[in-house]
């Protein structure tokens, strides 16, 4: 597998401040599709020019960063400022004699140790449908390393894979995971040409936690994300609030474990003193005719109930939007559910019908 550093068309966008460092926000999105060409072909540039090339930007990044804010979802509190990224993505390699063609770059799009994704991509100059990965881990824990395998099942598909690290609850309260995963996305958007990347034509696939932010992101705002065409959640915990109520009164470790959990994405606060945070964390009252379908994985007897995603099917069917809710048997919970024989291949298929 080749290893490519990408270096001249990221020091090209508006708001690089270093020639690697990217950001876009999720108010990008009205914007990002027009001018991706453009952006994209600017990416032929060679590396040796993008030193200059930096430096021609950084007085414009500078002017950008002051204008920009992020976006606010459906019952969200008051947005706060997006700062502008300084640090600057490595490069992983990963060696494969049946990907030759395909090269993975670690990506910033914003300033925190977590805004990193890595770009699986193709070298044939085509525009792949894309899958994005969204890793679990009570949103306190988790790394993008650990869906490697995975990022790798879906490139050997075809498709360009990103893989995303985002803040934790740890880093920062809701909605900072939210306003990660759409300035993830808004990046790939943005740059789309340069990762051989189709923007319009797009899945989020998210594990437990990461269910959560991938159905969150399915339901942001009332017209959907452009390009979006499915979420796949497996074990998704969306519905924060089933989560704190089924924790109260349980000798479960993990439904306590993910009370606690829950309470502290909502910055520690609970539902009677916070509703408003709580609101907005929780995913059915979000959906909307906008929409797009979802796929949902329980296991009958795991922690994560189907309950979660019987909530969002009921409410998505208000607006004839389709959600299918499968269990399995046993007790297995996000990736080793995901593992069990059928499961993948029936994701498999329902991302490739809905990706053009």
């Amino acid at each position: 597998m080749r290893t490519a550093v990408t270096v001249s068309a990221l020091a090209l966008a508006a708001l690089v401040i270093g020639p690697t460092a990217v950001h876009a926000s999720p108010a990008a999105y009205a914007a990002s599709a027009p001018g991706a060409e453009a952006t994209a072909k600017a990416a032929s540039v060679t590396k040796t020019r993008a030193t200059a090339a930096t430096a021609k930007t950084s007085a414009a990044a500078g002017r950008a960063a002051t204008a920009r804010t992020a976006s606010a979802g459906k019952g969200d509190p008051t947005p706060t400022p997006t700062p502008v990224p300084t640090p600057s993505p490595t490069s992983t390699s990963a060696t494969d004699p049946l990907l030759q063609d395909v090269s993975v770059d670690t990506v910033s799009y914003g300033p925190h140790a977590r805004q990193r994704m890595d770009v699986w991509h193709h070298g044939d100059g085509v525009g792949h449908p894309g899958v994005f990965l969204i890793h679990g881990g009570w949103w306190s824990s988790g790394d993008k390393k650990y869906m490697t395998a995975i990022s790798r099942s879906y490139v050997e598909q075809g498709y360009t894979v990103f893989n995303i690290n985002y803040r934790l609850s740890t880093d920062a309260a809701w909605p900072a995971q939210r306003t990660d995963t759409l300035d993830a996305i808004a990046t790939a958007r943005r740059h789309a040409l340069l990762w051989g990347f189709d923007p319009a034509n797009y899945v989020v696939v998210g594990f437990s936690a990461g269910g959560h932010l991938a159905t969150a992101a399915g339901t942001y705002k009332n017209g959907g994300l452009p390009g979006l065409r499915g979420v796949v959640g497996i074990s998704p915990v969306i519905s924060p609030l089933t989560a704190y109520n089924e924790g109260a009164d349980t000798v479960d470790a993990n439904q306590r474990k993910l009370r606690e959990s829950a309470i502290r994405l909502a910055g520690g606060c609970e539902p009677d003193k916070c509703p408003r945070i709580w609101n907005s964390m929780e995913v059915p009252l979000h959906a909307s005719s906008g929409d797009v379908p979802v796929l949902s994985v329980h296991s009958q007897d795991e922690f994560v109930p189907a309950e979660h995603s019987i909530r969002l099917r009921d409410r998505l069917a208000r607006f004839g939007v389709s959600m299918t809710v499968l269990t399995e048997p046993g007790i297995e919970h996000s990736s080793p559910l995901y593992r069990l024989p059928g499961v993948v291949e029936t994701v498999h298929a329902w991302i490739a019908a809905k990706l053009l």
